[in-house]
């Protein structure tokens, strides 16, 4: 049995380190979401900067945008030029894209400083991909509500998940060649 689990013991690291920093950050993120209920910031601080920097992008692309707390529901109502498009709300913020990022990226360490430089480039670069995103499907939503699922369901999710697995895969292709 032991010789097994020797045979196997890079894939069983990768599995537990993943599953470990996953479900460490996945709690540390609900304990934030728990305590943020109080906050002046609706419905939680991330959620609410993501919504204000969309709105201030789809502003800064040439549309009016109104943003304001949904009255029934944990979310920020987003409009553009006077027509509801969106709700942000805590799904929206790339958190969970981001834990599910730092997570495989901590399961191939290369290195403390390797490892946390590319960590932080790469959840910068989520998040301002996801705020680009946003702003985007909003815009998009406002100039062809009829594309509302293939826009929402399909292409802004492919570019969140697409962008994540070209980091991963970046990410893999350079700890090969330190491995090698």
């Amino acid at each position: 049995m032991f010789k097994i689990v020797g045979k196997y013991k890079s894939v069983i690291l990768f599995i537990l380190t993943f599953l470990g920093v996953y479900v460490v950050l996945s709690l540390l993120y609900g304990f934030y979401l728990s305590r943020s209920a109080s906050s002046s910031y609706y419905p939680d601080y991330i959620t609410h900067q993501v919504a204000v920097q969309s709105a201030w992008l789809v502003d800064l692309l040439g549309y009016a945008t109104q943003l304001a707390p949904h009255p029934e529901e944990a979310s920020m109502v987003l409009g553009v030029e006077n027509v509801y498009v969106a709700r942000v709300v805590e799904g929206c913020n790339a958190m969970s894209v981001i834990i599910l990022f730092v997570a495989f990226v901590m399961a191939f360490f290369q290195g403390w400083q390797r490892t946390i430089l590319f960590t932080l480039g790469g959840v910068i670069l989520i998040y301002v991909v996801n705020v680009l995103r946003i702003a985007l499907l909003s815009i998009g939503l406002y100039r062809f509500p009829e594309a509302q699922n293939l826009l929402h369901d399909i292409v802004f999710p492919a570019i969140i998940y697409g962008q994540v697995v070209l980091l991963w895969l970046l990410w893999v292709r350079n700890f090969k060649k330190q491995a090698g």
